[in-house]
């Protein structure tokens, strides 16, 4: 994605990183704490926390005077559904995205221990695999679902069932790890000779946003497993959402 232009507003830097700190803070913090925090003056801070205090972003405690989050920014993230979002967002990379490889791709989500397919978009070759909007898979049994699954914590994959044809617990936990450290998963279709699966991460286990873009790849006559370019177009468009959902900066 093209890198947008740098164009300074140094009062609007200023108060995004007070929004930061105070987001990256265990606890409330003084003016004197977020002064040399940001290494800036508290004369030049104090006048920026007034006014988003006065806008309600940030609550001042009478007593300590310490500065805190409100719940403003949570109110205005969740002022729309995250799956909308995430659905709006990807529809114009996912689409350039079998214009290039031509093969279809779509994109699902884990929901209550289910892979739910939000979206896909359809190659446009004549003859295509298609994978239904709303089908729920054992993700335990799918690319997508193990990418998931992989990016999750420990915690919650204790929650998850092992894949059956995992040998052991050991064996289970040895691959998602391989995964998560690829950030790559791949499969051989379990029903259909000649598929493949692809799948790579869209989002972050830190921002708790996560979704596996995947094609499905129908490999004709005598053609090569080779999925190196695909993969790398895949990054490519995982990072385009990514960046677009506001998940990661563009320059990172």
């Amino acid at each position: 994605m093209r890198k947008p232009p740098d164009y300074p507003v140094p009062a609007l830097e200023k108060g995004l990183d007070i929004l930061e700190a105070l987001a990256a803070a265990a606890v409330p913090q003084l003016l004197a704490e977020l002064a040399v925090h940001l290494k800036r003056s508290r004369n030049e801070l104090f006048r920026m926390l007034n006014c988003l205090e006065r806008r309600g972003y940030v609550t001042r405690d009478a007593l300590s005077g310490k500065y805190g989050l409100s719940l403003k920014l949570y109110t205005l993230a969740h002022g729309h559904s995250v799956t909308e979002k995430l659905l709006q967002t990807a529809h114009i990379p996912m689409q350039a995205l079998t214009e290039r490889f031509r093969e279809s791709c779509h994109l699902s989500v884990l929901d209550r221990g289910r892979l739910l397919v939000v979206a896909q978009e359809e190659s446009p070759e004549q003859v295509r695999l298609s994978i239904e909007v709303g089908g729920l898979f054992d993700p335990e049994r799918t690319a997508s679902g193990r990418l998931l699954l992989a990016f999750l914590s420990d915690a919650e994959r204790a929650r998850t069932p092992a894949d059956p044809s995992a040998q052991s617990a050991l064996a289970w936990k040895r691959m998602l790890d391989a995964i998560r450290a690829s950030g790559v998963s791949t499969a051989e279709s379990e029903t259909i000779e000649g598929v493949r699966d692809v799948a790579v991460l869209v989002g972050s286990p830190e921002s708790g946003v996560m979704a596996a873009l995947a094609v499905t790849r129908h490999l004709r006559r005598g053609e090569r497993p080779d999925d190196s370019a695909l993969i790398e177009g895949m990054r490519g468009t995982a990072r385009s959402i990514t960046v677009a959902l506001g998940l990661c900066s563009a320059a990172a």
